[in-house]
């Protein structure tokens, strides 16, 4: 008995089902419909068989969940919910009262940019989300795939969107072996291939729910996926293996030192941060210039103090927090004043008060760091 090797991830065989030429009104989306009816994931935002869906919450929720975690952003998707019920009402909001209630999602340019958008909708477009792709393309925060998902979704229009999951799905299904990122043209016209002209918003939110509960990144259940007998990559043994990807490269450091200081009563030192850039508009712990170079010494770190004539303390070991594009490692100094405050742009905060801050995750590990080491 001769027994076949694994293929290759190199070898693109392609069943006969999908050579076919089946695209959106072909067999494929009735499958993959069928299946969603069945198993359709029961979320905060995703509105019931027979429900006219809501734009701004397809709009709020799906800017949310760029770069986060469905059990992440539920909480937060009912408390924006529970204080702007609308679009005019976040519009008429303050930032500051946006940003407080964003801080921990990650990412603080979505959350000033959908306070944003929700102003263009309010004054613009009546309060009512465009569902033409040109006019949500020109709101702020709103990219491609923003667009397509409130197209698709929200108004039941076909389109093509594409998130990490229907990159995976699309890379299996149609055995797509070149590596991300350079394989997102090809994996985008296989998806547009499918988009059926009945119910797209379905179909759409049914590849979501596909990619995160079956054809996920790691031992994929092709035995439950309803593309299982058409799916290539399945065919060729390779699902695990796919969608391949270029191999990492390692994220450049930057380092600081930050003053955590506090005054006679307790209170902490916070600033804004410029509103432009990485956290612009969000309270921070001061701190010496983020850079790539070594941790700077006292005799660097001192001039970038908030305060002059404090005594600043050194505090062991560092915090360390993980951006998109970099690590930052952190340095903390304390320091206490023991009269009133001088006038400055500092804003001092109770620590009972600090949850109550627009502060990153990243500011909030420092001061955790900070209290645990005696600095605050």
């Amino acid at each position: 008995m001769v027994i076949a090797s694994k293929p290759k991830a190199s070898i693109k065989a392609k069943p006969a089902a999908l050579d076919q030429g089946q695209g959106g009104d072909g067999a494929l989306p009735p499958l993959l419909l069928a299946w969603y009816d069945r198993h359709r994931r029961v979320l905060p935002w995703r509105f019931l068989a027979g429900e006219v869906a809501d734009p701004y919450r397809v709009w709020l929720s799906e800017i949310m969940l760029q770069q986060t975690t469905v059990a992440t952003v539920g909480p937060y998707f009912q408390d924006f919910l529970t204080r702007w019920p609308r679009v005019t009402d976040l519009a008429a909001a303050d930032l500051d009262d946006v940003l407080r209630a964003w801080a921990g999602l990650g990412y603080y340019a979505r959350a000033r940019n959908l306070h944003k958008c929700a102003q263009v909708v309010a004054t613009e477009h009546g309060g009512h989300f465009p569902m033409e792709e040109e006019a949500l393309l020109a709101l702020p925060g709103i990219g491609a795939y923003t667009a397509a998902a409130i197209r698709a979704i929200a108004f039941d229009q076909p389109a093509t969107a594409m998130d990490g999951n229907v990159e995976r799905v699309m890379a299996r299904l149609f055995a797509v072996t070149d590596p991300l990122p350079g394989s997102k043209p090809i994996l985008k016209a296989h998806a547009a291939s499918l988009v059926p002209a009945r119910r797209p918003g379905d179909y759409t939110q049914a590849l979501f729910d596909l990619g995160a509960t079956i054809c996920t990144p790691r031992k994929p259940r092709c035995i439950l996926c309803p593309w299982a007998e058409p799916c290539q990559a399945r065919a060729l043994g390779i699902a695990d293996e796919l969608p391949a990807k270029q191999a990492k490269t390692a994220k450049p450091v930057r380092r600081a030192v930050a003053f955590v200081l506090s005054d006679a009563q307790g209170h902490i030192a916070l600033r804004r941060r410029e509103e432009r850039g990485l956290l612009g508009g969000m309270m921070e712990v001061p701190s010496t210039p983020w850079e790539a170079a070594p941790m700077p010494g006292n005799a660097q770190a001192l001039p970038h103090a908030p305060l002059a004539g404090v005594a600043w303390q050194p505090l062991p070991g560092l915090v360390r927090h993980t951006f998109t594009h970099f690590e930052f490692e952190i340095a903390v100094m304390a320091g206490r004043i023991k009269t009133s405050p001088p006038a400055t742009d500092l804003r001092w905060v109770a620590p009972d008060a600090l949850g109550e801050e627009a502060l990153p995750t990243v500011m909030r590990k420092i001061l955790r760091h900070a209290l645990a080491k005696g600095g605050a």
